[in-house]
């Protein structure tokens, strides 16, 4: 059972802040990870882009939001408040914002999707090789993470650069706000860029390169590091929240994989919501292949996988566009009727640019093969077969590990039986589906249960999984022949920015 009445909840209850790109959403679950039925408040929120590639947030406004679901949440609870063991925050990563000396920002909030630091990124690998960067910090040197935009803020936004004393993530700005200290967890620094794998520091080498000191970012601490002892003004708004530990921001795909049981090699997590992710939870600090990337979960565990820019986002485009109807379950029959790899289409799914493994940000998405007699189901069918060869790539790139059992989350996938299936179909190996909704939540909760001593280890509560699908072999031989032709599509149509 994952979810359970208020007055049936076995205490400690832990209390979840998720901020995500399109909400910020407060839940609170027990003492067995499961979550409080109607305790949970929710606020939508906006990211703001343009054609320069800006993807921002006004800092003030999210963190308004977060204390507007903590209000709330709090009154929901009404007694049940003093049953609270303890706070855990999981954010979108990486985020970026420059304070002044009084801790005020001096600029929007950057998301990992901005790329307006594009130029940078592009200068500095002609600077500097970029597989060395790869080998000190599992991050590629790109837009996303913080070295291009450093580079690009001081290059090209002086006024920010100049008035900015430190450099923070969301998850930072939080712990200024409530307790008016400056921490960042390791999971959160390795989305950055910055932190140095091997040591789990700052990486010396690119504070001497952006001339950056160490004291300009935050202290780095483990997710157990729990802080208790809030500022006067939130401990007088929140009495009993200011007595329990308030543990660091992790990030959001760290929480991910922890929520649906995927804490050790046995076991990969694919996600497919609006975009995708492959991601496998390993020991010590592996260095991964180039193309992919290694943060953190604590300092014990690292996260090695790769992030797609493809995922719903493709069936939605398709679906849209084609003007499709999507209600009801005549298209999905219809979708599960196809033979593999039978519509005579080979696609690129690359709507939103690539991330893993080539990092080719100004990738477009190619659809090759289309005839007469093509139509809009056959499209649709091409490219969900298409997502699911872009995982199997990334798939077969992950270091060598024994994990024979695939878990998959995120509603794009869970709401297709027949996405699923392809999926098992293109890996070659049984795909569960996870039954959890809120996977990254119960992640952070089960981190914090485990930090509290409720649980001796992640895996202490079991993480139940629904149906399987199992591959069909001759399909799967099907899928091997057109990932051939889809590596040759991309090979002729991308100019990959190493």
């Amino acid at each position: 059972m994952q979810h359970i009445d208020l007055s049936d909840a076995q205490s400690p209850f832990v209390l979840t802040l998720d901020v995500g790109t399109s909400s910020v959403r407060l839940l609170c679950f027990d003492a067995g990870a499961r979550q409080v039925n109607g305790v949970e408040a929710r606020r939508s929120m906006t990211v703001h882009s343009d054609a320069q590639g800006s993807a921002e947030i006004d800092v003030d406004e999210l963190f308004a939001l977060c204390v507007a679901v903590i209000d709330e949440v709090v009154t929901l609870l009404g007694a049940y408040t003093s049953r609270v063991a303890a706070v855990a925050i999981d954010t979108m990563a990486t985020t970026m914002v420059g304070l002044d000396a009084t801790g005020r920002a001096v600029g929007p909030l950057r998301t990992y999707a901005d790329t307006q630091s594009d130029a940078s990124a592009v200068w500095l690998r002609s600077m500097y090789a970029e597989h060395e960067v790869h080998r000190r910090t599992g991050c590629m040197l790109r837009p996303n993470y913080w070295p291009a935009r450093l580079h690009w803020l001081r290059h090209r936004c002086e006024r920010e650069w100049h008035e900015a004393t430190r450099w923070v993530t969301f998850g930072e700005y939080i712990d200024w706000r409530l307790f008016g200290v400056h921490r960042v967890s390791l999971s959160a620094a390795a989305w950055t860029g910055l932190l140095h794998g091997p040591t789990l520091s700052w990486d010396r080498t690119w504070l001497e390169i952006l001339a950056l000191g160490a004291d300009q970012l935050g202290t780095l601490v483990d997710v157990d590091d729990g802080r208790i002892g809030l500022l006067p003004t939130w401990a007088q708004r929140w009495p009993h929240l200011a007595t329990v530990p308030w543990y660091p921001a992790i990030g959001d795909g760290a929480a991910a994989n922890v929520g649906s049981g995927c804490v050790d090699v046995d076991q990969v997590a694919l996600t497919i919501g609006t975009t995708g992710a492959v991601r496998v939870a390993m020991p010590g600090r592996p260095e991964p292949p180039f193309g992919l990337w290694s943060y953190r979960i604590d300092r014990h565990t690292a996260l090695v996988g790769g992030a797609m820019s493809e995922g719903g986002n493709v069936y939605q485009w398709v679906t849209e566009t084609l003007q499709m109807p999507v209600q009801g379950g005549d298209l999905e029959h219809r979708l599960a009727a196809y033979a593999p790899d039978s519509h005579g289409l080979t696609v690129l799914p690359l709507w939103a640019g690539e991330r893993s493994p080539g990092w080719a940000g100004d990738a477009q998405a190619t659809i090759h093969g289309l005839r007469l007699h093509t139509g809009p189901v056959d499209i649709l069918r091409a490219a969900l077969e298409s997502v699911a060869l872009r995982v199997a790539a990334m798939m077969a790139a992950l270091p060598p590990h024994p994990a024979q059992r695939v878990v998959a989350s995120g509603g794009a996938l869970l709401h297709s039986p027949t996405w699923m299936q392809i999926c098992a179909d293109a890996l070659g190996r049984t795909v569960y589906a996870s039954p959890i909704g809120e996977a990254t939540a119960r992640g952070v909760a089960l981190l914090a249960l485990r930090s509290l001593g409720v649980i001796g280890a992640l895996d202490a509560v079991p993480t139940p999984l629904t149906h399987a699908f199992h591959p069909n072999m001759e399909a799967y031989q099907r899928y091997q022949q057109a990932m051939q032709r889809q590596k040759a599509l991309y090979d002729r149509m991308v100019d990959i920015p190493l």
